[in-house]
C-alpha cells in the first residue's frame, strides 16, 4: 500500500467556496474515487494551504482512472478556479514522507 500526500495553495478569496465544494463533493467523483481504489482520503486545512492525504496499491493507475473519468475532469477543472496560479498545472507534485511511526 502507498500513502501519497500533497499540499495545494488556495486562493485566499476562494478559501470558504473551496471548503463548501468539499463539502458536497459529487457522489460520481466519490465513486470515481473508489474505483481507482483510492482510501482514507482526507483533506485539511491551514489558512489557505490545502493538504491531501490518501492511501492506494498503484497511485500512478490510480491517478490515470481519475484523469480518464468524465466527472472527475469536470470536478478538477471547477477545483482549478481556486487554486493559486502557483499550483502546476498538471496538479500538486506528491510530498516526500520523511517519518512515520507504526
Amino acid at each position: 500500500m502507498s500513502r501519497e500526500a500533497f499540499a495545494l495553495e488556495i486562493r485566499p478569496d476562494k478559501v470558504t467556496e473551496y471548503v463548501e465544494a468539499h463539502r458536497q463533493v459529487w457522489p460520481e467523483v466519490l465513486e470515481a474515487t473508489k474505483r481507482a481504489g483510492m482510501r482514507n482520503f482526507t483533506i485539511f486545512l491551514h489558512n489557505n494551504i490545502a493538504f491531501g492525504y490518501f492511501e492506494c496499491d498503484d497511485p500512478v493507475e490510480a491517478n490515470a482512472v481519475l484523469a480518464a473519468d468524465p466527472d472527475c475532469i469536470r470536478w478538477e477543472d471547477w477545483m482549478a478556479e481556486f487554486l493559486s496560479d502557483r499550483v502546476p498545472a498538471d496538479g500538486a507534485p506528491a510530498l516526500p514522507e520523511i517519518f512515520r511511526l507504526d
